[in-house]
């Protein structure tokens, strides 16, 4: 009996001192990470956000530790003696420890610079928004025409360029000849709303989406379709979705965006636009004696097209307006958006077209689904303005201003003073 008494006290003597050693060494080697098969293999616990925080903790100490003891076992075994090699460990190891220093301050550098675009992006942003508010609120005195009238009076056939997209919460506002096209191929791509026919599936890439059918009305879910939906929800479904979807429309200069719509409309033979508006200009301001061809092709060809003097004056012309509201490619974004009743998450600018996509597409949080379609900058510039202008009487320039100043005032953009003041 006594000898099994000694033989437990023994035992238990033994399992105490194993204890007191196994809590020593769990302090020399850091802990036992009891988290490791949660994480993937040559995967990082940042890559995946179903990870419990508890293993980003972990893994943070088992790298420090991980670390300690390699550069332990290096230096006592595989370390170059410096009598040996001449001092070549020590000289690699300085210029090793040089090239990592540059690194890490050229990744300081562009986290900081890229901080930085952020910041001045951001308070462009805000510049923009509250400059709308405060036109929009009278504060400067500016009247301009439905300026102070609610979302509700809005005319259903003027809400056509409000494009949703549902599946991102996102509505955007087209404005013709304001790289409208690429952003409506953004639109058709997010919403998975157009079949490729190479591949029977919904386009991925805005590039492949053939420019003339974005332009095909059937094809986008428009604020002007919702009473053919839903009826008398329709006003009660757009505020909803005006409160929290994100909202945004790209602008630019007025009187370079009337320019950029000449020249593509009636620079070239376009038979719609010939018959609906040009024939109608030349007929009114041309002093065409005898009839007008009856196509643009026939009209082009004998050197019959309406000039921009003429286009300037049926603009202006108080007749004009009373047929028929301005069409879409020179009507005001004011008239086409409504930013004075639609408060506008993102108000970008042809100008910095590449910058404010890449800023709108984080913003929407589709920048890793999408990418802007790079283009070709549109030729017409801010610096043609006084050519195209130079036959215009300044009495019409300066009517046309008067006609589109609120759109210069509501999005920033300076009085043309080189074009008014000649």
């Amino acid at each position: 009996m006594g000898t099994w008494r000694g033989l437990r006290t023994a035992f238990i003597l033994g399992s105490l001192v194993t204890s007191f050693l196994i809590v020593v060494y769990w302090d020399d080697i850091g802990g036992l990470n009891l988290y490791q098969l949660q994480e993937p293999k040559g995967k990082s616990p940042h890559a995946d956000p179903h990870l419990p925080i508890r293993s980003h903790a972990t893994s943070t100490s088992r790298s420090q530790t991980s670390s300690s003891v390699t550069v332990h076992t290096t230096a006592s075994s595989t370390t170059p003696d410096p009598e040996e090699s001449g001092g070549a460990g020590d000289q690699h190891g300085e210029e090793r420890r040089s090239k990592q220093g540059d690194r890490k301050e050229e990744t300081r550098e562009d986290v900081e610079k890229g901080r930085s675009h952020d910041t001045v992006s951001e308070m462009e942003q805000e510049m923009r928004k509250r400059r709308i508010t405060d036109m929009c609120s009278g504060r400067d005195g500016a009247e301009f025409p439905r300026r102070t009238r609610a979302f509700e009076q809005i005319p259903n056939r003027e809400l056509d360029h409000l494009i949703v997209d549902d599946a991102h919460q996102i509505i955007y506002c087209y404005v013709p000849k304001v790289a409208c096209t690429n952003w409506k191929r953004v639109m058709v791509v997010l919403s998975q709303s157009l079949i490729s026919p190479a591949s029977g599936k919904p386009y991925t890439d805005p590039k492949a989406v053939p420019p003339e059918l974005v332009h095909n009305g059937s094809l986008h879910l428009t604020f002007a379709k919702f009473w053919r939906h839903y009826g008398s929800l329709s006003h009660h479904l757009m505020e909803l979705k005006l409160q929290r979807y994100t909202k945004f429309l790209f602008v630019r200069d007025p009187f370079v965006r009337l320019i950029s719509a000449f020249r593509n409309k009636f620079g070239r033979a376009n038979e719609d636009f010939y018959r609906q508006f040009g024939s109608v200009m030349m007929r009114r301001y041309g002093n065409v004696s005898g009839s007008l061809p009856e196509t643009a092709a026939e009209a082009f060809a004998a050197g019959i097209k309406p000039t921009f003097q003429q286009f300037i004056r049926y603009l202006l012309d108080p007749v004009t307006e009373r047929e028929s509201i301005f069409n879409e490619h020179w009507r005001q974004v004011y008239r086409l958006c409504h930013p004075c009743q639609v408060k506008y998450d993102f108000i970008g600018r042809l100008e910095t077209l590449e910058t404010d996509a890449e800023q709108l597409l984080k913003l929407l949080e589709v920048d890793h689904i999408v990418h802007f379609p790079s283009s070709a900058r549109n030729r017409t510039a801010t610096s043609w303005e006084r050519d195209w202008f130079s036959k215009i009487p300044i009495t019409m320039r300066r009517e046309l201003y008067k006609l589109y100043e609120p759109d210069f005032k509501l999005f920033g953009y300076p009085k043309p003073d080189g074009v008014l003041l000649q």
